[in-house]
């Protein structure tokens, strides 16, 4: 449900979240439900004013029941260093809410029921955006980082099955939960949409990559200069099996040899990836004319 526009963003409320809303109000706590609210909002909006700080395009910020997604052009996901930065935008706005909070409270300016309920609604979602599972703060951080290692697709799926792990965890804990009576329906609701979304972040792992290479060669043009990575590959390697070791702000050379180890020439990035998208995934990187060094 569209809500409107804050600073040229669309917000949007998902239904779900309107309904655990709807529970706080039949519990006779709509003002926590409220102020859970504006923490999320404000946690989501300091991604995208971030995103924006660094270039990035956003499109609409949709707010969940475990927390919210800001939805920015992908090229984020290319660039690892600004994707570390607008990840930990939002635990870093949290904690600095905690800080106002708490000095709200040295002044007087305090509720006796909502001004604790802010500071842990603050520290628990700065406490759970942390963990190491997309689509979650810590997941994309996680991910910028191993991208580096293994690349787009791998660290993409690394970081998704993280988070369909913890959700699948706490989707067992709030079953227990409302069993033994230590926790409420909401726990529950948030492990089944935490593993729905860590799905759905593994299901874009081939678009990503696919989208990264598409970007390789905008990499150099944007930069001026990259650092420079060697990689070796038989020459009956498919095409396909050598850009998945294609890495983020790299530009890669790769020496061709034969089952002798003989060396049979080099290409560059460039044309492996000209050589994919012409010839297919399954072409042997052995039949593209290569450079003696």
């Amino acid at each position: 449900m569209r809500l409107g526009r804050i600073m040229g963003v669309d917000l949007h409320l998902n239904y779900f979240f309107l309904a655990l809303l709807g529970l706080f109000f039949v519990a006779g706590v709509l003002g926590k439900g409220l102020v859970a609210f504006a923490v999320v909002l404000l946690h989501e909006f300091a991604h995208a004013a971030c995103a924006r700080r660094l270039g990035v395009p956003v499109g609409e910020v949709e707010l969940l029941p475990f927390g919210g997604v800001t939805r920015m052009g992908q090229e984020l996901v290319l660039d690892p260093v600004k994707e570390i930065y607008v990840a930990a935008a939002g635990p870093v706005s949290n904690m600095v809410m905690v800080l106002a909070g708490l000095a709200m409270k040295n002044y007087g300016l305090w509720h006796h029921e909502l001004g604790p309920f802010f500071l842990q609604c603050n520290l628990l979602i700065a406490a759970f955006n942390l963990l190491p599972a997309l689509p979650l703060d810590g997941g994309r951080v996680y991910r910028a980082v191993k991208a580096g290692q293994m690349g787009i697709r791998e660290a993409t799926c690394r970081a998704a099955g993280l988070g369909q792990a913890w959700g699948a965890l706490v989707v067992l804990l709030g079953s227990l939960g409302l069993v033994l009576g230590f926790a409420g329906l909401d726990v529950l609701v948030t492990g089944l949409f935490l593993f729905y979304a860590a799905t759905r972040e593994r299901g874009m792992a081939p678009y990503l990559f696919m989208q990264h290479l598409a970007g390789k060669k905008g990499e150099i043009l944007s930069a001026g200069v990259l650092r420079a990575e060697s990689l070796v590959a038989l020459e009956d390697v498919p095409l396909g099996k050598i850009t998945e070791n294609f890495l983020p702000r790299k530009f890669h050379l790769i020496l061709v040899l034969d089952r002798q180890w003989q060396y049979k020439g080099m290409l560059t990035e460039a044309q492996v990836i000209d050589g994919l998208l012409t010839h297919g995934v399954d072409l042997p990187v052995g039949r593209l004319p290569s450079k003696p060094l």
